[in-house]
């Protein structure tokens, strides 16, 4: 009878089911002996930075931006800089999905992805956060280039042709809303994202394949804000409001922040 096979230890269990990750995500095995402190190190390297990315874009998560966007807003409220947060959302989305099948979305959905990471600079941070929604944070994006930078984002992707298997091309635009970080006051991920997120509806709500953005860099001081600011406890964290697919919500005008369309 042949002796019974020893069943793996739960830390050779758990390096197997690190290895099927990075390999089902296309990833190689890190360089080393296996086991040996720099190979554990360069493993567990490549999980954190699979753990922040999207499976189907390769762009970061919702989870890496939404660190990312909190780092940011108290960086400017120390610092002072411009930050530029960008909301982008694919126009009719559904209409593609119907018409051409999921396969073809999802060929969009990484097509547009890659249209946004080759319209921004390195060092700023293209996510996916949604569906067929994305988000872009441009750090050190002074107020006289927003309206630039945001239009350059618009256009590279409504000048991109998404070709289906069978050749079919399949245009596709974006709406883009956003807003500026308040400088040098002490905010709230949220409170920004819910300013950048109203002017993507006005977008929406406007026409579609255009840029709203908040007029100015320092906008009015909300009443959350201000109560942080005079040492209150901070607000609790601000949540999107739901919408139905295909739908845009109407926009609200907030006081003292006026919009500007995209200049043609």
């Amino acid at each position: 009878m042949p002796a019974p096979t020893a069943e793996p230890t739960g830390t050779a269990q758990r390096l197997d089911t690190a290895l099927a990750l990075l390999r089902h995500a296309g990833r190689a095995e890190p360089a080393g002996v296996p086991g040996s402190p720099d190979y554990l190190h360069a493993l567990i390297d490549q999980l954190v930075d699979l753990s922040s990315r999207d499976a189907l874009t390769g762009l970061s998560n919702r989870r890496n931006f939404e660190l990312s966007l909190a780092r940011e807003v108290d960086r400017v409220a120390r610092s002072g800089e411009s930050a530029l947060l960008l909301m982008v959302d694919i126009d009719h989305f559904k209409r593609i999905n119907d018409g051409h099948g999921h396969a073809a979305g999802d060929r969009v959905i990484q097509a547009v992805g890659q249209a946004l990471t080759d319209s921004v600079r390195p060092m700023d941070l293209v996510a996916r956060i949604g569906g067929e929604e994305y988000a872009v944070l441009l750090p050190n994006c002074p107020p006289a280039f927003g309206p630039q930078v945001a239009a350059r984002v618009r256009q590279r992707v409504a000048r991109s042709s998404v070709a289906l298997d069978d050749g079919t091309p399949v245009a596709v635009t974006v709406s883009v809303g956003g807003a500026f970080a308040p400088q040098w006051v002490r905010s709230t991920p949220g409170i920004w994202l819910q300013r950048a997120d109203l002017q993507l509806y006005r977008a929406k709500a406007e026409g579609r394949d255009r840029v709203c953005l908040e007029h100015s860099a320092a906008p009015a001081v909300t009443t959350q804000e201000r109560e942080m600011l005079l040492g209150g406890p901070p607000p609790a964290k601000a949540s999107r409001a739901p919408r139905a697919p295909g739908k845009a919500a109407k926009p609200h005008a907030r006081e003292g922040t006026p919009s500007i369309q995209e200049p043609e």
